[in-house]
């Protein structure tokens, strides 16, 4: 976890922009208020509130303390006759000098351990994921090693087994091997997301190409499995990372038949709904058991709430996964039951503006 103590007095363009902003802000309604009324006492609890201001929305004390002394100066050089002049002998002075450096200070520390909390918030969460992460990838991966384990030895064991005997153990292990690479894509995504210095880059891409793509690979692994593809007609380019957005309709459509149990098509669709591109798998399998649905996508999923012990029925890892990348992207992600089977779906911006 990082440990690494926040700086008191950062310095930082933005927060000087900030400062400078609110400052001329504050100036400004002074004059304009002077306008109208002669009298001095409104300087003051504005130049207070722009100290408050100042200090919450800037990092660390810097810009908090400044703004607190040249408020003082401020109101003590053009808002309090003598006008233009300085006269520190006025009655109230020291009081109003105390009180925004007090707003200041309060103001900056408050935020600060604010700030400081919020980080150690998001940090617990990251340790709170990769132990659900290691706790899942270790069921993931222990089962199919066993069973490649398995199905090689019986074929090294035993010779005088049937040449459809050998076939079918080394299908076996072919299948498991299959799926452990899966895994380990899944865990490299994770890596390259959840890595500060390592941004995701997105390109407009047609998400015709996308779909194609992902169904030829899931052709190749379940060709028994009808699939249907429909897109518009018009050329649609959604910006993303197209091999990371591949990896989530992949996983998609492996879950629709894992999980589904009973399915033997699919609806695989991306169409346009307004500013957002939304993608969809819908099979006709058994549907969502209503108690997983609020953890689907929180990779909590515990292995006995699943459809069978076998390591490939636990798919919290992979909608996690899935979840993390549509997220990456600034999209959503939701899944519902149909009327027969289920559907999940997620929405990626279609515009680069729209995600900041």
């Amino acid at each position: 976890m990082n440990t690494k103590k926040p700086q008191i007095f950062p310095f930082s363009w933005k927060d000087l922009l900030i400062s400078v902003g609110i400052l001329f802000c504050a100036v400004e309604l002074c004059i304009l208020l002077r306008m109208a009324d002669t009298s001095d006492g409104f300087a003051s609890p504005i130049f207070v509130l722009a100290v408050l201001l100042i200090s919450r929305l800037t990092t660390g004390y810097l810009f908090g303390l400044i703004s607190a002394i040249l408020g003082v100066i401020g109101v003590n050089y053009i808002f309090t006759y003598p006008y233009w002049a300085f006269n520190f002998t006025i009655s109230g002075y020291p009081l109003t000098f105390l009180t925004l450096l007090g707003v200041s200070l309060i103001t900056c520390t408050m935020t600060t351990k604010i700030k400081q909390q919020d980080r150690l918030r998001a940090e617990t969460e990251k340790e709170k994921m990769r132990a659900n992460l290691l706790r899942s990838v270790s069921h993931d991966i222990r089962t199919p090693l066993t069973s490649i384990m398995g199905s090689t030895s019986a074929v090294l064991e035993n010779p005088s087994l049937s040449k459809e005997e050998q076939k079918k153990l080394l299908e076996d292990a072919r299948d498991e091997a299959q799926w452990l690479i899966r895994v380990v894509e899944n865990l490299l995504s994770i890596t390259r997301i959840g890595d500060a210095q390592a941004q995701i880059t997105k390109e407009p891409e047609a998400a015709e190409e996308v779909l194609g793509e992902a169904v030829r690979k899931f052709r190749k692994r379940f060709p028994s499995v009808s699939i249907r593809v429909e897109a518009p007609e018009e050329l649609l380019l959604v910006p993303m990372d197209a091999i990371l957005i591949e990896q989530v309709l992949s996983n998609l459509l492996e879950n629709a038949v894992f999980h589904g149990e009973t399915t033997t098509c699919i609806l695989l669709s991306v169409q346009s709904e307004g500013r957002y591109a939304r993608f969809s798998v819908a099979d006709n399998g058994c549907g969502i058991p209503p108690r997983e649905l609020p953890t689907l996508f929180d990779g909590t999923l515990k292995r006995n709430e699943t459809a069978s012990g076998d390591g490939k029925r636990n798919m919290g890892l992979g909608l996690s996964v899935c979840m993390a990348i549509v997220r990456a992207h600034n999209g959503t992600m939701e899944a519902k039951n149909l009327d027969r089977g289920a559907e999940f779906s997620f929405r990626l911006p279609l515009f680069e503006e729209e995600s900041l």
